[in-house]
């Protein structure tokens, strides 16, 4: 009965176009081997990011009655990790993240601790500089963190870029989640409590973060090659991220200033979590679909997209309705990511091979820079103008961000022959 054992004459051709992959690309993200515990022990030691200058402000204001005091302090501590933290960085590239990511964690958590003692038993004043000057050695865990994706993806742009994006991501989450913990253990337990418990949190989570050695980068030992300060595109590129850092601290003083004259200080923080809310919901967003063109001509466009949608704040605030100012920050914080995204990007393409860490660091530093300045000038504009006339410092910071991500794409300085622009 050869009928009966037979192949069907209709029997459908076998596709040969592999299925698609169910999971989103941070699912699949998460899933390349080691990923999931650097991840974990990263987020942890990151969120303490956002806590230490809240908890400062509060242990110190509160023991001693002075807030001039406690923002010189942590002024003193964003100074000093300008200048530390590249250094740092570099050791990290030369030694590798888990000899150097350890030992720098433990001396600022010193220094934290020596905050909280030399607070306790009120200590004289220039001792609570010489502390929290300390804090300056903390790691950019963000940057390591970035660096082993760059490691583990290299060859695969388009999971980069979601890797990216997922940091970037991840930074919005801590800094809108960090002053709010902060503020609970410092009003809930005691004035000390954000410092001790944010101290516990960073050593914890960078000795959870280094002990995963299969996914990190290789050393490189010592390079002939300058910094990375010095590579072609790098200096107007981290003038653009000074220029973005102020657009951040300016609108943050702004902010509390619009917030207190219209009786409502205490909700000046949750208004500025919508921002970052907004920024880190738009950034998971822009990782999920694959990138349109080279990060060069991507940068200028995010940038514009951010100057212009800052402009919203500035009308709403001329309603001198609060709630106005919080929807048009939550819109405004979306242009945030895609242009932080696509600013790392172009910094991971311009730092020089074995120098990754200390060049997204350098970018780190220029927006802590950013910030500083930004926050002198909204604190001025307000103090002058008034705070609806102070949301115009953002929207000039950020047109100045695109004047300089204009030049840096005009020149052509973000050109390279390899790939890595394609991201």
């Amino acid at each position: 009965m050869p009928d009966a054992i037979s192949e069907p004459a209709t029997a459908p051709p076998t596709s040969t176009v592999p299925p698609r992959p169910s999971h989103s690309p941070y699912v699949r993200l998460l899933s390349t081997p080691g990923a999931l515990a650097f991840t974990l022990g990263n987020l942890l030691a990151r969120l303490p990011m956002g806590m230490f200058s809240v908890s400062a402000v509060i242990m110190i204001a509160g023991s001693r009655g002075s807030y001039a005091l406690a923002g010189a302090v942590t002024a003193t501590g964003m100074a000093a990790t300008a200048v530390v933290a590249p250094w740092t960085a570099r050791l990290v590239d030369r030694y590798g993240q888990a000899r150097i990511a350890v030992p720098a964690t433990a001396v600022a958590v010193c220094g934290s601790l020596a905050l909280l003692l030399c607070v306790h038993f009120e200590a004289p004043g220039w001792t609570l500089f010489a502390a929290y000057a300390a804090t300056a050695t903390t790691p950019n865990t963000g940057g390591m963190s970035r660096a082993r994706w760059a490691h583990l993806l290299k060859g695969d742009p388009t999971a980069l870029h979601t890797a990216n994006s997922f940091e970037q991501a991840a930074d919005e989450l801590c800094f809108m989640l960090g002053p709010v913990v902060a503020a609970f253990l410092c009003g809930s337990l005691f004035p000390e409590a954000g410092t001790l418990i944010g101290a516990v949190l960073l050593l914890t989570g960078v000795l959870v973060f280094a002990a995963q050695r299969a996914t990190e980068p290789p050393t490189h030992g010592r390079t002939a090659t300058k910094s990375p300060l010095h590579a072609r595109g790098m200096p107007v590129l981290l003038a653009s991220f000074l220029a973005t850092g102020a657009v951040f601290g300016s609108m943050e003083v702004v902010t509390i200033a619009f917030a207190d004259e219209a009786g409502h200080k205490a909700a000046a923080g949750a208004v500025l979590a919508l921002q970052a809310a907004g920024s880190c919901v738009a950034g998971l967003v822009y990782g999920a679909v694959r990138p349109a063109g080279p990060a060069a001509r991507r940068h200028p466009v995010c940038v514009a997209a951010m100057t212009v949608l800052l402009a919203l704040p500035l009308l709403a605030a001329l309603t001198g309705s609060l709630l106005a100012v919080a929807g048009a920050l939550l819109v405004a914080g979306m242009a945030t990511a895609p242009t932080m995204v696509t600013g790392m990007t172009l910094v991971q393409a311009r730092t020089p091979e074995g120098q990754l860490n200390e060049g997204m660091t350098l970018a780190v530093t220029g927006l802590l820079g950013g910030i500083a300045c930004g926050a002198a000038a909204g604190g001025s504009a307000v103090e002058r103008l008034g705070p609806t006339a102070g949301y115009a410092v953002p929207v000039t910071a950020s047109a100045c961000a695109l004047a300089l991500a204009l030049i840096g794409y005009v020149r052509g300085d973000y050109v390279r022959r390899d790939a890595r622009d394609r991201t």
